[in-house]
């Protein structure tokens, strides 16, 4: 019996393998670290590149995590938290860092908003809710790295600053759409375009330290716009059809 069962059992290699899927996801939170690292030195541009590492690692370890069919090789490993757990620290709390300590926000609202990116998405990653059926997220899913991003790339006065972030803030709990850009099928070729065209752009504007003309700026927030109100536009146009 005890035969049969070791026959069962995955190779070494195999094992190994999908262990290592799960090692190379961990090494998104050791990411963050060499981010924040460039944040408390005001280092912006490199704390950027460095979160922009790590949401390559994000983006390219699931697939291979399917691949490899980790969650049985390894089912004493959850891949679900782990990639909660580094997401949290790369997508929030490093970003909710910048955003604080930049000083592109009002001094007395800055703290407080701090306090409330990080309340506010850990909630939101705890939520089972925030996906929708098609894929599509439920509310702003926590990308304060992207609102870091735009924050900088916009240098906008304290006062606007402040409220954009406080609207986010709310947002995060307001059930509207935002497209996954990987995950919804729907325009999934134009999505993905447009995604390649923003990384590209996104290099480009911090190999320059956000020093960028307007043109770029313009397309990067309308890559923007489309990822969060696609999916309402086409609900409405769908609603008088």
């Amino acid at each position: 019996m005890d035969t049969q069962q070791d026959s069962l059992k995955p190779r070494p290699a195999i094992r190994a393998a999908a262990f290592s899927v799960h090692v190379f996801t961990a090494f998104g939170g050791a990411i963050a670290l060499l981010a924040m690292l460039e944040a408390v030195r005001e280092h912006w541009a490199a704390m950027f590149q460095w979160l922009g590492i790590a949401l390559i690692i994000d983006g390219i370890d699931g697939p291979i995590a399917r691949r490899l069919n980790v969650k049985t090789v390894q089912p004493n490993w959850s891949g679900d938290v782990l990639d909660l757990v580094v997401d949290f620290v790369t997508y929030v709390f490093v970003p909710a860092y910048a955003i604080v300590a930049s000083g592109m926000l009002l001094p007395v609202a800055a703290p407080i908003l701090g306090v409330a990116i990080v309340v506010t998405s850990a909630l939101y990653f705890a939520d089972l809710r925030m996906k929708a059926d098609d894929n599509h997220f439920r509310g702003f899913p926590a990308l304060w790295n992207a609102a870091a991003f735009y924050l900088f790339l916009l240098h906008w006065p304290p006062l606007m600053s402040t409220l954009l972030i406080a609207a986010l803030v709310v947002l995060t709990f307001v059930p509207f759409h935002v497209l996954h850009p990987v995950r919804v099928v729907r325009l999934r070729w134009l999505t993905m375009s447009l995604i390649v065209v923003w990384a590209v752009l996104a290099l480009y504007t911090l190999r320059l330290d956000f020093q960028v003309g307007i043109a770029v700026k313009i397309a990067l927030c309308a890559i923007a716009l489309y990822v969060v109100g696609s999916d309402a536009v086409i609900r409405l146009a769908r609603s008088f059809a």
